[in-house]
């Protein structure tokens, strides 16, 4: 039974699909940690393109499932405390590396660790792994914009 489906998870975030790359929260604890996944679909947009012959998740769309889950966690830990809902704006991308590809029947496993806020900058170490291998990771920094 998951956390938060994905009606939940669209009342967190503004995306919708098909860009919302985020099926489920599996678990989270505020201000430290979250476990999403992304189940990879052979009906993804994105495969028709990327590529006809072997179809592969591209490397952005990890990244950005990356920073959605980042997103989820940082309005969990804030969710009450502010007087309208924030949104949540990627700036920045740091130490990313991509170690295998991720293809049609991966289940995404993403996994956020919450590592410090100054001057408005949210700081996380985001990691996804397929089958218990790493596949990606990379320091997402946010910051939150009124809507």
């Amino acid at each position: 039974m998951p956390v938060l489906n994905t009606n939940e998870i669209k009342n967190l975030l503004p995306h919708r699909y098909p860009f919302l790359l985020i099926d489920r929260v599996l678990d989270y604890e505020l201000n430290k940690t979250l476990k999403a996944v992304k189940n990879i679909t052979v009906n993804e947009p994105y495969f028709q393109g990327h590529f006809p012959v072997k179809p592969v998740m591209p490397g952005v769309l990890i990244i950005e499932a990356l920073a959605q889950a980042a997103a989820i966690l940082g309005s969990l830990s804030l969710a009450g405390t502010l007087e309208v809902e924030p949104l949540y704006f990627l700036v920045g991308v740091d130490n990313a590396r991509f170690r295998q590809t991720v293809e049609p029947g991966d289940q995404l496993i993403i996994n956020v660790d919450f590592l410090s806020v100054r001057r408005k900058i949210w700081k996380f170490y985001t990691c996804a792994t397929v089958s218990d291998k790493k596949v990606a990771s990379a320091e997402i920094l946010t910051t939150i914009v009124d809507p």
